[in-house]
């Protein structure tokens, strides 16, 4: 890839649809599972513990969440190994295939009631499998963009696998509140949860198709003319990039908590300690996702004319000041302060979300930048939304107050603030076989 701006051409315009398609189904399968987390599997995959502890039961459930981000450094490691040897679209069409298969068998899982202690066994595995999937999904999508953006506009382009996010949460929810809302309570416990799983068959076809025919990245199809891929990625990443590895992975902390508080703790925290009904609830998330969806995108603009750093520094500082205003709202029981709760949150988190994917990509050089940008998301990842719905969950029952879990966010924010000032900005970086990644 030359320095030179370029404009966009049809090829372009269908990596950066393919990797939004991409991005999007893959964390609808991953969302649905969270949600049905905090939503069924205590009474229908831990029903011994559930009689006697439900809020134990919606704690293990939530906690099952986590366990899947551990195994997020193993798929980011695998993924980015042969990512930067074979290359990025390989990569991206088979963790997509894993995701799915993996989302469509939760979906025929039996019940403890069926299986007995093998049913939450299985369970864990296949939420496994998704987090392998996931730990090397999202570097892939996003150097697929970045590296055939323009460089004035690597913000921009960056930001389209980001709001997968949000629109797969935004397709998980919706589909998960329309089973609520058709539905009784019984049928969609007996049932309705497992309908959202299904339909992941369908969207992975679609996916599959679409990312079969995108063109490899530019800048690896540079790589492989020149022989300059590397025969062991992860050891070079490591002798020469750790520093950047450990920024990458605190940088995102913050975000990924504050996200998975959106994503999984707030439906469970809103019907079960709030009492909300659970449709309104999940419309609030909705309401929640579009936010986060419009200013991830604005966040990727915005970093394309101050720089990334900046960018990261106002969103966090915003994601700051709001979490003890946030849980005061939501306490008032109002759903409708519940919903404009979420929404404020989402302009913050969308400012440090967008400008993640460029940035991560002027950070690396071309021979490792899968792993190291796949493995700092995924050490985020672990240090960060892993197990933030189930510390949430058991500061409100051990404090008695949701504005605990506002001050856990706070300290992230500073973690995560102080490790984004540590970074020179790297706007402009070439990303070609020449680059000197800026940290």
């Amino acid at each position: 890839m030359t320095s030179e701006p370029r404009t966009m051409t049809r090829d372009d315009r269908k990596v950066l649809a393919s990797t939004l398609a991409g991005t999007t189904i893959e964390w609808y399968d991953f969302f649905i599972y969270a949600q049905a987390a905090g939503l069924v599997f205590g009474p229908l995959f831990l029903a011994p513990v559930n009689e006697r502890a439900p809020g134990l039961a919606t704690l293990i459930s939530l906690a099952t969440i986590g366990i899947s981000f551990l195994f997020r450094p193993l798929g980011a490691i695998i993924a980015g190994r042969y990512g930067d040897r074979l290359g990025r679209k390989r990569m991206l069409v088979l963790t997509l295939l894993l995701m799915g298969a993996a989302t469509t068998l939760i979906g025929l899982l039996p019940t403890y009631e069926t299986i007995g202690v093998a049913a939450p066994i299985a369970l864990i595995l296949l939420r496994i499998l998704q987090g392998f999937s996931a730990g090397g999904e999202w570097g892939g999508a996003a150097l697929l963009a970045v590296e055939h953006a323009p460089r004035e506009r690597r913000g921009w382009w960056g930001a389209f696998p980001q709001i997968g996010v949000p629109i797969g949460l935004i397709l998980a929810t919706g589909v998960l509140w329309i089973m609520s809302t058709v539905t009784t309570p019984e049928q969609f416990q007996a049932w309705g949860w497992r309908v959202p799983f299904l339909l992941s068959l369908t969207l992975i076809v679609l996916g599959y198709l679409v990312r079969r025919a995108v063109e490899e990245s530019p800048v690896f199809k540079e790589l492989q003319q020149r022989t300059r891929t590397s025969a062991a990625p992860l050891r070079d990443l490591f002798r020469g990039h750790t520093r950047n590895v450990l920024l990458t992975a605190l940088i995102f902390v913050a975000n990924n908590a504050a996200g998975y508080l959106i994503i999984a703790y707030f439906i469970s925290y809103g019907t079960a300690t709030l009492g909300l009904p659970r449709p309104s609830v999940l419309l609030a998330t909705v309401a929640g996702s579009i936010g986060w969806l419009v200013f991830t995108l604005y966040g990727g603009v915005l970093s394309d004319r101050i720089g990334r750093v900046r960018t990261f520094q106002i969103g966090y500082a915003l994601v700051f000041a709001w979490m003890i205003p946030l849980f005061l709202l939501m306490e008032t029981r109002d759903i409708w302060l519940f919903t404009l709760a979420i929404i404020v949150l989402t302009i913050g988190l969308g400012l440090s979300y967008g400008p993640m994917s460029a940035m991560y990509a002027e950070m690396f050089p071309a021979s490792v930048r899968y792993s190291g940008v796949a493995i700092g998301y995924a050490l985020g990842a672990i240090l960060g939304g892993a197990f933030a719905p189930t510390i949430a969950q058991a500061l409100v029952q051990g404090t008695g107050s949701a504005l605990s879990v506002g001050a856990y966010i706070m300290v992230l924010c500073v973690i995560s603030l102080a490790a984004v000032t540590a970074v020179k900005e790297p706007k402009g970086t070439d990303l070609g076989l020449g680059e000197r990644p800026l940290a």
